[in-house]
C-alpha cells in the first residue's frame, strides 16, 4: 500500500519506492534523523516560491549541497511543463513524484558517472522535501492557466488577449518590427444554433478555434474574443505573410466537417489588420473590424485586409 508521499525510483530494471521519512513506521534510527531535518529545513526554502520554475532552480542549488550531479530534468505533461537545468549526461537517476496518489511529474538527475545508493538515498529523502511545495505551486499553475483559458474552446480569453497586445505593440515598436490582427469571426453561427441547438453550436466552436490553433505557428497566439469570434496574433509578420497564413486558416476550416453525425459545414470570414505608427490597442481591433465587416458584405468566407 502506497505511503501517503512518495517518490518511485526508475533506476536500472526494477521500480524502488522511497517514502517520505514522516510516513515510515517505527521510531526513528540516528541516521533518519539528520535526513528529518534536511527535509525540514528544505522545505522552508521550497514553501517561499510559488513559480515552479523558480522552485525547481532552488531545489538543483539545495542539492548540490549534497549530490554530484550535472543536470535537472522535471517534466509534468498535464500542464505542459518541461524544465532542464544543467546538462543531461550519459547516467541518470529517475523519479516519479507522487502525493497521496496524485501524480507530481517525473524528474531526473543526470551525470557522467553512475549514482551510489547512498547518494540515490540522500536523493530521495531531499526529494521528499519537494513534494508538498511541488503540489503547491502546481494548484497555483492550474490557477493561473484556467484564468487565462476559454474554458468551452480550450484558448486563451479575452483577459489576456489585453495584457498580451500591450507586450505586443510594445516590443514592435522598441524593436521596429511589424504586427498583425486577425479578427475571425465564424458565418452564419445562428443558424447553427437555431437548426441543431447550443450543444452542437459549442461543437461547432471549439471545433473551429482547435482548427484554427492547429494552423498557426507557435509564435502566433489565439485568443476567443467573444461569440464566435477570435483574435489572432502575429509578432513579426509582413501584411502579405498574414494575409497568406489568414487565407490558410480560412482554408482549413473550410474543409471542416465540426459536427461528425451531421452533415454540416462551417466558413469563416478575416479581417486584417497591421499595426500603424498611431495605433492603440482599440484603434487597432477598430481597424481588424471594419475589415472583418467588409469581408462580410462582400459575400462571407473571405479574407479582407483593412
Amino acid at each position: 500500500m502506497n505511503s501517503p508521499s512518495q517518490m518511485q525510483r526508475r533506476t536500472g530494471s526494477d521500480d524502488n519506492v522511497a517514502t517520505h521519512p514522516a510516513n515510515r513506521g517505527g521510531s526513528q534510527t540516528a541516521a533518519q534523523q539528520p535526513a528529518t531535518s534536511r527535509i525540514l529545513a528544505l522545505t522552508g526554502i521550497l514553501q517561499t516560491t510559488l513559480e515552479i520554475n523558480e522552485l525547481m532552480a532552488l531545489f538543483a542549488k539545495e542539492l548540490g549541497r549534497f549530490i554530484a550531479f550535472d543536470g535537472l530534468v522535471y517534466h509534468f505533461t498535464s500542464l505542459d511543463i518541461s524544465i532542464a537545468l544543467g546538462q543531461q549526461t550519459g547516467h541518470s537517476c529517475e523519479y516519479r513524484l507522487i502525493v497521496s496518489s496524485e501524480e507530481l511529474g517525473d524528474l531526473k538527475l543526470h551525470r557522467d558517472h553512475p549514482f551510489s545508493r547512498e547518494e540515490m538515498e540522500t536523493a530521495e529523502n531531499l526529494l521528499a522535501a519537494l513534494l508538498y511545495p511541488l503540489r503547491n505551486a502546481l494548484l497555483y499553475q492550474r490557477a493561473v492557466q484556467s484564468a487565462m483559458i476559454d474554458p468551452l474552446t480550450g484558448v486563451k480569453n479575452r483577459s489576456t488577449m489585453k495584457d498580451s497586445l500591450v507586450r505586443a505593440i510594445e516590443l514592435s515598436r522598441r524593436q521596429g518590427t511589424e504586427l498583425s490582427v486577425l479578427l475571425l469571426d465564424i458565418d452564419h453561427f445562428k443558424t447553427i444554433n437555431d437548426r441543431f441547438g447550443h450543444l452542437y453550436g459549442d461543437q461547432a466552436l471549439k471545433a473551429v478555434a482547435q482548427c484554427a490553433d492547429r494552423s498557426i505557428r507557435d509564435s502566433d497566439a489565439l485568443f476567443r474574443y467573444g461569440g464566435e469570434e477570435f483574435v489572432i496574433l502575429l509578432s513579426g509578420t509582413s501584411l502579405e505573410g498574414s494575409l497568406k497564413l489568414a487565407e490558410r486558416i480560412r482554408h482549413n476550416i473550410e474543409r471542416l466537417h465540426p459536427l461528425p453525425d451531421r452533415d454540416v459545414s462551417v466558413t469563416i470570414s478575416i479581417g486584417v489588420a497591421m499595426l500603424q505608427q498611431d495605433d492603440d490597442i482599440d484603434r487597432l481591433l477598430e481597424r481588424a473590424d471594419t475589415a472583418l465587416y467588409q469581408a462580410k458584405s462582400q459575400g462571407r468566407n473571405r479574407v479582407v485586409a483593412g
